[in-house]
């Protein structure tokens, strides 16, 4: 098994921050790097990257991929349990709840919970091609 540092070689490259040459990756306190599990590592890389843009990069059979900020690297891994709805649940930021469901039932995604307010937010929870359950959320008011 490899370890974070040695699978962030290609990660390095692609998440750079232009003007300060610097990675966006190396911000002290922030999440950086995570491991999405995955029965089809393709399929996965698919999904994130029609639905919310994100760069795919490397071995087809074990891509990397950057988020739309350059803040988060990470891979695909068939190595782990698949999440479901136990353990840690991030949100990603998105402009439209309501497209990006549509995006992810079109892409192999189902939807957990329906969008509900949370304050000025809009939030929902959805299940990956994979099973792993993610939320996305967006601030103002639902279009």
């Amino acid at each position: 098994m490899t370890t974070p540092a040695e699978e962030t070689s290609q990660e390095r490259t692609d998440a750079r921050d232009g003007a300060a040459g610097e990675p966006r990756v190396f911000r002290v306190g922030g999440i950086s790097y995570v491991r999405i599990p995955a029965r089809d590592v393709r399929q996965s890389a698919a999904f994130y990257q029609a639905v919310f843009g994100w760069s795919v990069s490397g071995d087809p059979d074990s891509p990397s991929f950057a988020d739309g900020t350059g803040h988060v690297i990470g891979h695909w891994r068939t190595d782990l349990p698949v999440a479901g709805e136990a353990g840690v649940l991030p949100y990603i930021y998105v402009e439209r709840v309501d497209d990006t469901l549509w995006q992810i039932t079109e892409h192999g995604g189902d939807v957990v919970r329906t969008p509900y307010p949370e304050g000025d937010l809009w939030v929902a929870t959805f299940r990956d091609p994979a099973g792993n359950v993610l939320g996305v959320w967006q601030r103002g008011p639902r279009q």
